[in-house]
């Protein structure tokens, strides 16, 4: 299949999802797109052995056509592609080596259900007769997935959640003692919008129920369903003079039938992509006041999600206080002797040509590409510097890093100086 083969193929300008096929009709990779055309359309760019590897070749020498189905969101294309994978577990989706970390959605079996997210291979386990995080087999009622982008399934849940507040850990009223009932005011959730009031009896269980329905209406990409009743359910609170009732239906339907993608794809979470397995980016930030406290730290990014279990932290021992370029390339020394560590394949700086130089000089004889995040006076991303290929295909990612490498710097420095007052 070649890149003219596509006009036959006539792509829409729309978000949905696309599946490549085989010269049998069988699915070789189902993916989501903002815009089907351009997206599909990038996997015969002359450099996608370099940018996406050679697994993206090899599936692209085997389709023979592409089959399409457009949503009105890139929200409901990540829910129907998770749906997709899972019905016809695609050669292409399910041999990667980072599947056991896809995530499914769950709705509980129990009067008052939870909506929660568990892993690939938590379902796994859960299959096989263990119990995780307090769930078992029979514990689970309804399953969704697998979602390969962890990351934007996790933002795409905060949406759904503001849309169709649930329960997802607190005690329900009528589970509560009698003696703490009168005092029940409701979980932290219910005072943000999150959670309907299951914990404090302002949603009774009939309604929760009914909540449940739409929530899993919505994973099941019956959309449609949902506004039919929610519509019904409207004018009646209205008949009935239930105005408060039927001004927060009117809100969801509103919501529902406006789903915006902006709202998803202005987080840099939502990059969709079909890289290597394991492109790993590592980020570094230095922060001190003054020159005192100095620290520095690395955080890691794989394939769009924060690889938390590889951040490290560095006290800084040796460099001249308040010079960050010093500090860095402590830092980036220290870090470069732990051969033990993983290799990164893009090494990411929080400043300008000075620290891209010192990566450089360090780093010097390493396959390992080298991006600097220059900010502007409001300490907002302003230019990259770098290879223009590395930062047009990892420029979510990249950001994801910087901004984690910044907010881990601040947190580990405010640490080091609280026990430095205490030191003192």
């Amino acid at each position: 299949m070649n890149r003219q083969d596509l006009e036959a193929f006539k792509l829409p300008e729309t978000p949905g999802i696309y599946m490549f096929t085989g010269a049998d009709g069988s699915i070789l990779y189902i993916g989501k797109a903002t815009s089907l055309r351009d997206r599909v359309r990038s996997y015969f760019n002359s450099d996608v052995a370099e940018s996406r590897g050679p697994k993206v070749l090899t599936m692209i020498s085997e389709a023979a056509g592409v089959k399409y189905e457009e949503t009105d969101s890139v929200l409901e294309a990540l829910v129907l592609e998770g749906n997709l994978i899972r019905k016809y577990q695609p050669k292409y989706n399910t041999d990667r080596k980072d599947d056991k970390s896809y995530n499914h959605v769950i709705i509980t079996r129990e009067e008052y259900p939870r909506v929660l997210l568990l892993r690939s291979k938590d379902i796994a386990q859960i299959e096989k007769g263990f119990v995780v995080r307090g769930i078992g087999s029979k514990d689970i009622r309804y399953i969704f997935g697998p979602y390969p982008h962890g990351l934007a399934l996790k933002q795409a849940m905060k949406l759904i959640r503001k849309i169709f507040p649930y329960r997802d850990g607190c005690i329900p009223y009528p589970e509560i003692t009698e003696k703490k009932k009168a005092a029940a005011k409701g979980c932290f959730n219910f005072e943000i919008g999150l959670c309907p009031g299951v914990c404090n009896g302002t949603m009774s269980k009939k309604e929760y129920q009914k909540r449940i329905q739409h929530i899993r209406l919505f994973f099941e990409g019956k959309k449609s369903k949902i506004l039919k009743e929610l519509t019904g359910d409207m004018k009646a609170y209205a008949k009935n003079k239930e105005f408060e009732k039927a001004v927060s239906v009117r809100n969801m339907l509103f919501c529902l039938e406006h789903i915006q993608d902006v709202s998803l794809l202005s987080r840099t979470y939502m990059q969709e992509s079909f890289r290597n397995t394991g492109t790993r980016i590592e980020a570094y930030d230095i922060a001190h006041i003054s020159g005192t406290d100095t620290v520095g730290v690395m955080v890691v990014v794989e394939d769009g999600i924060a690889k938390k279990a590889d951040y490290r932290m560095f006290r800084i021992r040796s460099a001249t206080p308040g010079s960050d370029t010093g500090a860095l390339e402590e830092v980036l020394n220290r870090r470069f002797k732990h051969t033990e560590w993983a290799m990164p394949d893009i090494l990411v700086m929080d400043g300008g040509v000075a620290q891209k130089n010192v990566a450089e000089r360090i780093l010097q004889g390493l396959a390992v590409k080298i991006v600097s995040v220059v900010k502007d006076e409001h300490h907002k991303p302003s230019k990259f510097l770098g290879e223009k290929k590395v930062v047009q295909e990892f420029k979510n990612d990249i950001l994801l890093a910087n901004s984690e490498a910044h907010r881990f710097a601040l947190k580990y420095h405010h640490k080091r100086r609280e026990i430095g007052m205490f030191e003192g």
